[in-house]
């Protein structure tokens, strides 16, 4: 009875995460082949940061935007239009493949496009859920969400490659069409999201006032905003340390070797499956913040436990660990700010914590990759006391450097995640 009643009461929830999941598999599955395309007209690893350059920061710059016009518009509304113009977006890259016009820059074009409508959709798709769920669902939609996030992320690659092999880049391009097709019959006729009740005064206010509504309610907010900090610095940390860099961390250490590589990134995945599966089932907790900062620091352990090892299962298995953390961390953190925010404000402070916590992030891959080639690599080549003393610890040889880097920024995560705890100020985000 009681599983009953929860699907009854996650029914329009589910509806909307499980068309959304078709359609985010869709779209994963064209980044994927058109990735494949562009590398194979270019050939650089330049034309492919660029690519996700233009996927990446249209959403950091107009997120404010789009969370005042989540808060503002119908959601409803809101999310079909943006989906209905990026799927245009991915009819445009068809007609051009289809007539032999396509060229790398129509890519880069419209992934910015696409980019600027994820800006507009991802906050009220945030205002939505909460909108349609109750509080105490709030722990199991984000392990809900989670889930469905890491298994696009596993299935996209393998379904992607299918689907070219079998049919090209048109087939891939149809079937994104046709899981968009799925998730916006289903939103415009199976879903009713409820609108919040804004505030006669607040509803009145120009719109650019309203753009920074979310940056003032987290300064006016001293635990919300030193939680997003908080992320800031994790999301940097985590750019310098295993996130960023494992990669080339494992290609150094293993001399090239791909499988093992591919080994490390299936564990990742299979990590935050776990981890979102564990939240999907757990009752919530009424400490969330605690639960954040504990399980961070876990993940920043994992980082550690890499750095000081050469085997290849024991980089798999804290790799494993970590992100199952991290899937917890989320879904934790996503409670958080739909208990503390008033529903009529979820856009606009959803849309101000992600571009805050996330500005750290390209920062951190392009530090990540300076002081692994510039510093750490070079210093443990040398034959100099420091270097002796960590090549005791580290070992030597290519990924040495990278190792040493997992372990500060694993350290540092641990000590500033621990010292969160300590801080009184986080205990406003229980009550």
């Amino acid at each position: 009875m009681k599983i009953a009643s929860t699907l009854k009461d996650l029914r329009s929830f589910l509806l909307l995460w499980g068309s959304q999941t078709v359609s985010e598999l869709g779209t994963a599955m064209t980044n994927y082949a058109l990735i494949i395309w562009v590398y194979g007209r270019q050939g650089t690893a330049s034309s492919l940061t660029l690519l996700t350059l233009c996927s990446f920061l249209p959403t950091i710059f107009f997120r404010f935007i789009g969370g005042a016009l989540a808060d503002r518009w119908d959601k409803k509304r809101v999310m079909l239009l943006s989906d209905l113009l990026a799927a245009c977006g991915t009819l445009t890259v068809l007609a051009l493949y289809a007539l032999s016009a396509l060229d790398v820059w129509h890519i880069y074009a419209i992934n910015a496009l696409i980019s600027l409508m994820n800006a507009v959709q991802q906050p009220a798709s945030f205002a939505a859920t909460s909108l349609l769920v109750s509080r105490e669902h709030y722990i199991r939609v984000g392990g809900l969400q989670g889930f469905s996030g890491a298994a696009v992320s596993i299935l996209a690659p393998a379904l992607g490659g299918c689907l070219l092999a079998w049919g090209g880049m048109k087939l891939v391009l149809l079937c994104d069409l046709a899981s968009f097709g799925v998730a916006f019959f289903v939103l415009l006729c199976c879903i009713r999201i409820p609108e919040a009740v804004r505030a006669e005064e607040k509803a009145k206010e120009p719109f650019w006032t309203s753009c920074l509504d979310g940056i003032r309610y987290l300064r006016d907010h001293a635990a919300l905003l030193r939680i997003t900090l908080f992320l800031a610095a994790v999301n940097f940390l985590a750019k310098l340390g295993n996130d960023g860099m494992l990669s080339p961390f494992v290609l150094g250490r293993t001399g090239g070797d791909e499988r093992v590589l591919g080994l490390v990134q299936s564990a990742v995945a299979l990590g935050l499956l776990a981890g979102s599966l564990m939240m999907t089932l757990a009752k919530p907790v009424k400490n969330k913040a605690k639960r954040v900062f504990i399980t961070t620091a876990f993940v920043f352990a994992g980082g550690i436990v890499q750095g000081l090892s050469r085997s290849a299962a024991v980089w798999c298995a804290a790799a494993f660990g970590s992100y199952a953390m991290a899937a917890v961390m989320n879904a934790n953190l996503t409670a958080v700010l739909r208990e503390q925010v008033p529903a009529e404000l979820h856009g606009r402070v959803f849309s101000a914590k992600d571009t805050l916590q996330n500005c750290t992030i390209p920062l951190g891959l392009l530090l990540g990759g300076v002081l692994a080639d510039c510093v750490f690599e070079p210093m443990m080549a040398a034959n100099s006391s420091a270097a002796r003393v960590l090549l005791a610890v580290f070992g030597e040889g290519s990924g040495a450097g990278i190792a040493v880097q997992f372990c500060i920024a694993g350290i540092i995560g641990v000590v500033m995640s621990l010292c969160c705890l300590k801080d009184p100020v986080f205990k406003d985000l229980n009550r």
